[in-house]
């Protein structure tokens, strides 16, 4: 029988299906995972944020599975962009490219914001995270990470597959304490928030407290929060053209999507039934490692800050490696200029792992001037990547409907519905600040249409237009102090 493409495909080094779900899980779990308990006791109560995560992980498990359609029936298409492209046009492709490089990078500097926090606990003269210090050894950090994947993706791949493996360990830990020590009585006090929200009311919750709002309030507080965490979920696909399976990519998408709901769900509702989420809200970020001071007296807090530091060093590594990649593959697509996926003797893409470096290092210098750093960074990060989830979504409701496959069609539109809906409820202003970021690319757009002999489109045109607007509609209300960074 004659070698398929497929078998020979096999035979060649690429990532498997076990770096491929690192990929995915290690992307999402960073700095999210550990603040998370902390940041929605800030926004519901218990039972509201169950309800988020039902609604949550429906929608992205939507997401997942039209990840995996696409990946299965379309593996020709390179990357997550690709999708749009293919949908949609050569401008949705890049649109949808450039927010996926923009997330990605923006996305690192939340992990240094937060890994400088986490230094913190040991040294508070690094507290709050964006102090001159803190954004000096965060881009050393940072250069040291682009300098090692620029020797060599797949190596730096299967490192990341490690690191996947302490961070889950290390959750694993926090959860299990937190069962052990899991209180009914604590965790249903005040399942729905009435009893705080009265109290604020009263005027009896403190000078500074303000009221969660109705059930249907604090379950949309929880979704940028939410959403956040599954920045990474598209990692595999966006590294597709390097596994050594196609086939994989799906399987590592939803496999991966399962075991973050599992360890999400128990890192931020278990603790409730430890401390009240009242308490926990007044913690100072990430709210994990002083639960697991006080569950795990002189020890818990160490290892829990230690744990987020190589958890964040994962994920600030494929972080990394995914927007070069993305941009790489935009640069075959004639979506940017040749030189973006040039690739080195080491096969990876030089010149634009030092681009997304030399763009994370101006956001760091930014980030000085921030109230809040953390959540600046995460916010704009999230909501830029929403716009290309969003995208792939909708291809996947074209791809159904040109093959007629309804079961397909109902799983893309509501993934398509639940991104646009849950972003619109939280991120306008970050989805206008997002606009500033793609006037640049659009430069660059311009010049890899023009060195390929292709023109722009009236779509194009406008699209440019409106984008460049509402940037600049972005940057005025920034001057007159509606919006803040």
């Amino acid at each position: 029988m004659a070698e398929t493409t497929e078998t020979r495909q096999e035979g060649t080094k690429g990532i498997g299906l076990f770096g491929l779900i690192g990929m995915v899980v290690s992307s999402c779990i960073g700095s999210g995972a550990f603040a998370i308990s902390g940041q929605l006791a800030q926004v519901a109560a218990p039972g509201s944020a169950l309800v988020a995560w039902l609604i949550v992980g429906l929608g992205f498990l939507m997401l997942a599975l039209s990840l995996n359609n696409l990946g299965a029936n379309r593996p020709d298409l390179p990357g997550i962009f690709s999708y749009a492209q293919e949908g949609f046009g050569p401008f949705a492709g890049f649109v949808s490219g450039w927010g996926y490089w923009l997330s990605a990078w923006l996305g690192n500097v939340a992990f240094a914001t937060m890994m400088m926090s986490t230094v913190g606990y040991f040294f508070p003269e690094f507290l709050p995270g964006n102090t001159v210090p803190c954004i000096a050894i965060a881009s050393v950090v940072m250069w040291l990470l682009t300098i090692f994947v620029i020797r060599g993706v797949e190596s730096a791949s299967f490192l990341n597959a490690i690191v996947m493996v302490c961070k889950v360990v290390s959750l694993a830990v926090f959860i299990l304490f937190s069962l052990f020590l899991f209180n009914a009585g604590i965790f249903t006090a005040d399942f729905w928030g009435a009893v705080y929200n009265n109290a604020v009311a009263a005027g009896t919750a403190g000078p500074d407290a303000a009221p969660l709002g109705d059930v249907i309030q604090q379950i949309v507080n929880c979704f940028i929060i939410m959403f956040w965490v599954f920045v990474g979920i598209e990692g595999a696909t966006v590294m597709s053209s390097r596994a050594a399976r196609k086939r994989d990519v799906g399987k590592a998408t939803v496999i991966g999507l399962a075991c973050l709901l599992a360890i999400y769900i128990g890192c931020s509702v278990l603790p409730y039934g430890y401390m009240s989420y009242t308490e926990i809200a007044t913690l100072d970020y990430p709210a994990m490692v002083y639960i697991f001071e006080d569950m795990a007296p002189g020890w818990g807090g160490a290892f829990i800050s230690i744990a987020i530091i190589v958890s964040i060093l994962g994920s600030w590594l494929s972080f990394t490696m995914l927007p070069a990649e993305t941009t790489s593959e935009m640069a075959e697509a004639k979506l940017l200029p040749a030189s973006w996926g040039k690739l080195n003797a080491k096969n990876a893409p030089q010149l634009s792992l030092v681009v997304v470096g030399a763009c994370t290092q101006a956001f760091l210098i930014v980030l000085l001037v921030s109230e809040d750093a953390y959540d600046f960074a995460y916010s704009m990060c999230t909501v830029a990547i929403v716009i290309t989830w969003a995208l792939a979504a909708a291809y996947q409701v074209k791809w159904a409907l040109q093959n007629k496959r309804p079961a397909q069609l109902v799983i893309g539109a509501i993934a398509t519905a639940f991104l646009v809906v849950g972003v619109l409820f939280n991120g306008w202003s970050y989805l206008l600040l997002t606009c500033v970021g793609y006037i640049p690319g659009f430069v660059v757009y311009v010049q890899g249409r023009r060195s390929e002999g292709l023109a722009l489109g009236g779509a194009d045109k406008a699209g440019i237009v409106v984008i460049t607007l509402l940037g600049v509609l972005a940057l005025v209300l920034l001057a007159m102090g509606i919006i803040t960074l």
